[in-house]
């Protein structure tokens, strides 16, 4: 009976991960000291190193990825108090971080809807950039994309897409305009596409990577750019409370997720696809056809569905031990599915199954 299923299968968000036991054994070796003296060895290198993979001058070691947008946005817009960014409606920093670019960081949005691919269209950018030589409007200083983006299905932006913002940004509008990138999930991007991540970010003047995000770290993200951004990202970090003293407990493992599980990436793509295609396949709505790019899988339900979309989550959680979020779009008409490392080929079997039994079985 599947309610005698003890194990859970936890789809709901790759945070869920549990650290493996290399990861903690790296805490024991962890050189550390007090970070807000720049005394904690593990920290130094962790941002040493991730500022390298990604070509950038420096790194910033911060608690969540949240903050690490958050103080993106504090320092590339720390020059005045009438500032504006360009983001995308759907993006994460526009729905899941608390609004803190308003009222934490003083910034107004100028919010783009997004393609189905995740892009922004470059016309709408030209329309909605502000100048400072009209008194009415706040000056247009930072345009942030995100990648992998969530709410369109793990879409990836392409090192094509990406410049060519950028390019079209400095050169058209204002050269001295930023290009900030939420990259809480940037490489399953750099996997899913087949690209170096310092190519694929090249002209982003910023980047935030998330190491809990599908890296399977505790928490932690790391901000990579040039220095005297980070230098003031320092300070705004400060400010925001993620001073922390002997944190390369933490660091380290971040340095293992990082060094250690992006290469089976990869194999969160091909069980997301394989999800994303049963599903489609026996008559669920997806909205990329089956077609997902990296391990995000939304789905809605067919129209002759046995279950309602208000119960579907609990009557797989307890009838069948599948966990996975919904009450996404409008209307709370889609639900998520998020594949990780502690999901195995066996478990996206049972779910499959569990929904498409649960949803579509005749009794």
């Amino acid at each position: 009976s599947p309610k005698n299923e003890r194990k859970f299968v936890d789809l709901r968000s790759d945070t869920v991960t549990k650290p493996c036991e290399q990861m903690l054994q790296s805490i024991h070796s962890a050189e550390i000291g007090d970070d807000v003296l720049n005394e904690d060895k593990t920290v130094l290198k962790l941002q040493e190193y991730v500022a390298d993979v990604f070509n950038k001058e420096k790194g910033l070691f911060v608690p969540t990825g949240t903050m690490s947008n958050l103080v993106a946005i504090l320092s590339h817009c720390s020059d005045s108090s009438s500032n504006e960014m360009i983001i995308g409606s759907q993006s994460h920093i526009n729905l899941w971080e608390g609004g803190g670019m308003s009222n934490l960081a003083g910034v107004s949005t100028k919010q783009i809807q997004e393609n189905d691919d995740g892009t922004l269209d470059a016309h709408s950018i030209r329309d909605f950039y502000r100048n400072d030589d009209d008194d009415h409007f706040a000056k247009t200083k930072l345009i942030c994309l995100e990648n992998t983006h969530n709410m369109m299905g793990g879409a990836t932006l392409t090192k094509e897409y990406i410049d060519s913002v950028s390019n079209m940004a400095k050169t058209e509008l204002d050269p001295k305009i930023k290009l900030h990138i939420d990259g809480a999930r940037i490489f399953h991007a750099s996997t899913s596409l087949g690209i170096d991540i310092k190519d694929l970010c090249h002209s982003a003047d910023s980047v935030s990577i998330c190491l809990s995000k599908g890296l399977g770290a505790p928490l932690g993200s790391v901000l990579v750019g040039d220095k005297e951004f980070i230098r003031i990202a320092k300070r705004a970090r400060k400010r925001c409370g993620g001073g922390m003293r002997q944190v390369g407990v933490v660091a380290c493992m971040g340095m293992f997720a990082i060094q250690n599980n992006v290469e089976r990436l990869e194999e969160d793509h091909e069980r997301a696809k394989r999800l994303a295609t049963s599903l489609y396949e026996a008559g669920f709505y997806q909205p990329q056809d089956g077609k997902v790019q990296s391990n995000i899988v939304y789905f809605g339900l067919p129209q002759n569905s046995n279950v309602s979309k208000e119960e579907l989550c609990l009557r797989l959680r307890e009838d069948y031990g599948i966990l996975f979020g919904g009450g996404y779009n409008k209307g709370g008409e889609l639900f998520r599915l998020v594949t990780h490392k502690n999901v195995d080929d066996e478990d996206i079997d049972r779910a499959i199954e569990s929904i498409i039994n649960l949803c579509l079985s005749r009794k």
